[in-house]
């Protein structure tokens, strides 16, 4: 099994869905966790190779829709 890294990244809502969308043309992602200011996990993606043309249409405007009601967030990158 591939070792893998976690990062963190602290974003405000309306930065969210640019940053998630960096994070998967980076194509080294595993998960991807959005909390909120509290630390609590709001919403988690697993990704994998296939479904990364999926992670664009229908989590991406949940995400959009998180945005909409943080006003800041923490994104949580675990890659491979």
């Amino acid at each position: 099994m591939t070792p893998s890294h976690q990062e963190e990244f602290r974003v405000n809502g309306e930065d969210l869905v640019r940053k998630v969308k960096e994070i998967v043309r980076e194509g080294n992602a595993r998960t991807i966790i959005i909390k909120n200011e509290q630390g609590d996990e709001i919403v988690r993606f697993p990704l994998t190779v296939g479904v990364v043309g999926t992670l664009l249409v229908a989590p991406l405007a949940a995400i959009g829709a998180i945005a909409a009601l943080v006003t800041n967030c923490t994104l949580v990158v675990i890659r491979k």
